[in-house]
């Protein structure tokens, strides 16, 4: 099973650095960059919770149907992921404004990719990882670090969430620049707080599982950044290049 589940591995990271080619020369279309050509539109509120609560199903089955359920360790890296999930899938959908729409072919990717994630993770930490993976757990620090991380960028992307809900005041339909928080140093703090959650989880899990799943989040997010900031240069002119700022990684990209 350890054989099979590091090929499974290989082809995800694989997998990421296709897409992240490919979308340098294919835009995902959501949001502010909302294209019908991925397929019908979906209620923002609607596509979300389709799109990211599979994984949020997933990992609490694999969670359940454990033998390690109740262990400290893999309990402590369950909680974490799964805050960001039950926010991300259930919490954040309900927060949205407006009646933006999503395409129905960006919610079944997303809902492909985080079902593959689930295995991914909660394979690892609940049966593919050794018997003996866990012992004094609370004595290293790598996870104590990766927690750490974790928990700033979940500030981070709540905050710039937030920030991005509030640029517009009811029945506005206009674009705004986004400012505050890390947005003085990035376009996307919202993808930054994310990456850096996830960079986060790799450490405090210590697994491959968790540093393929923080590279296909920067092979995703990073070209969307890029994307995004081509967007603003466009629409806000010198506006926005005044502002010097990078698009998903403080002072570096």
């Amino acid at each position: 099973m350890t054989e099979t589940f590091n090929i499974f591995l290989i082809i995800m990271a694989a997998l990421a650095l296709v897409v992240f080619i490919a979308l340098h020369f294919f835009e995902a279309g959501y949001g502010y960059l909302f294209n019908r050509k991925y397929g019908f539109p979906i209620p923002n509120k609607i596509g979300w919770i389709l799109m990211e609560s599979p994984v949020f199903i997933a990992m609490t089955i694999l969670w359940l149907l454990s033998d390690r359920t109740w262990q400290a360790a893999p309990l402590a890296l369950f909680i974490l992921f799964q805050s960001h999930y039950l926010q991300r899938s259930f919490i954040f959908p309900l927060l949205m404004r407006g009646n933006s729409k999503m395409p129905a072919g960006i919610v079944l990717m997303g809902m492909v990719f985080n079902t593959l994630n689930a295995l991914m993770q909660g394979g690892w930490i609940f049966y593919i990882s050794p018997e003996d993976y866990y012992a004094d757990w609370f004595a290293k620090p790598y996870f104590y670090i990766g927690a750490a991380i974790f928990i700033a960028g979940m500030v981070i992307n709540l905050h710039s969430d937030y920030i991005i809900r509030h640029l517009r005041k009811p029945g506005d339909t206009r674009h705004y620049i986004p400012r505050g928080g890390m947005f003085r140093y990035v376009s996307s703090a919202n993808y930054f707080g994310e990456l850096t959650e996830w960079v986060g989880f790799a450490i405090a899990s210590w697994s491959w599982a968790g540093a393929v799943f923080a590279w296909w989040t920067f092979a995703n997010l990073a070209p969307r950044a890029n994307s995004l900031y081509k967007r603003y240069q466009k629409e806000f002119g010198q506006e926005f290049t005044s502002l010097h700022r990078k698009r998903i990684i403080p002072f570096i990209y």
